[in-house]
């Protein structure tokens, strides 16, 4: 059996002791370690402010495809995308260029990772309209459909409710033949899903078991409606525990964490306890694993994670 999928998702920019002007180099040093350590994609959060759940939304922030366009350059084989990003923040002409151009920076390493956007917080304060969750799913529709025109056709126009193109150029072409994967975040049954299987090469669902045996179900239907085979598309899922390389710090990990944010990121479990945790997604139908618990920022817990993916293989 074919190793699992493995993503590194970096969901902050705190850490201890590090100036500012020493971020970045903390950031890559961590992208380089989980390259090193057989991880095959890193992402990083699409926001302007910190999450709830995960710090104060005044701790730090790097925008998104700046620091993507950074780590293109320290790094050699991981695939690099954000997770995901936010439909109202970017003309999806823009962000389609701004792809296109990691692609190239990145000798053909880019991943488009798409969802409908949240967090109402920073909308308001750079100013971004917020719609209804009904139109945020909209755009997020027409923003795929013109990213597979971008990516495949020299000159494509269309014309939607939202968004608009007119013979638009997307020179350099990506590196990729058809250009980078598309991955869109989230499991709403009712849009999400349906959107998932008409554009998606992987999608990125929230952990859960049951609960994801259910939605690749539907999502198996609506490829099928769209004339799409479910197993051209990646399933991917956040991972459904933490890891720690010892007891104590999963004792720190679970003490620090919100409640309500341990909840859905699943218990502190030593690497080689995770394994029995993954296995039943794998059964399941799921092809690989997003981590992004906050404290996986050592090369030595990075290391610990590979041995995890060479095991489940």
């Amino acid at each position: 059996m074919a190793a699992p999928f493995f993503g590194y998702h970096l969901p902050n920019y705190s850490f201890p002791g590090t100036a500012d002007d020493a971020l970045f180099d903390h950031v890559a040093e961590m992208a380089v370690a989980a390259e090193a350590a057989g991880f095959d994609m890193v992402t990083v959060m699409d926001h302007f402010y910190q999450i709830r759940g995960v710090g104060a939304e005044t701790e730090p922030m790097l925008e998104s495809y700046s620091t993507l366009a950074a780590l293109s350059q320290r790094t050699r084989t991981i695939r690099l995308s954000a997770l995901v990003t936010g439909v109202t923040y970017r003309n999806p002409a823009l962000l389609v260029k701004m792809v296109t151009t990691l692609d190239v920076l990145s000798k053909g390493r880019a991943i488009l990772g798409l969802g409908a956007a949240w967090n109402e917080d920073e909308h308001v304060g750079y100013g971004f309209d917020f719609p209804a969750i009904g139109r945020r799913m909209d755009r997020l529709d027409e923003a795929a459909h013109i990213a597979k025109l971008m990516f495949t056709e020299e000159r494509p126009s269309f014309t939607g409710k939202y968004f608009h193109i007119d013979r638009a150029l997307n020179v350099p072409r990506p590196i990729q033949p058809g250009g980078p994967k598309l991955m869109i975040g989230g499991g709403g049954e009712q849009r999400t899903l349906r959107i998932v299987a008409k554009y998606a090469d992987i999608s990125n669902l929230f952990p859960g078991l049951e609960g994801t045996k259910r939605k690749l179900a539907i999502l198996e239907r609506y490829c099928e409606e769209e004339g799409r085979d479910p197993s051209a598309i990646l399933k991917t899922v956040m991972s459904p525990c933490l890891l720690a390389l010892d007891a104590a710090q999963a004792r720190e990990l679970k003490e620090q964490i919100p409640p309500e944010r341990l909840a859905t990121m699943g218990e502190p479990v030593l690497p080689e306890q995770a394994a029995e945790l993954l296995q039943p997604y794998l059964d399941a139908g799921i092809g690989g694993f997003t981590f992004g618990n906050p404290n996986l920022s050592t090369p030595e817990l990075l290391a610990a994670a590979g041995e995890l993916k060479r095991h489940l293989s």
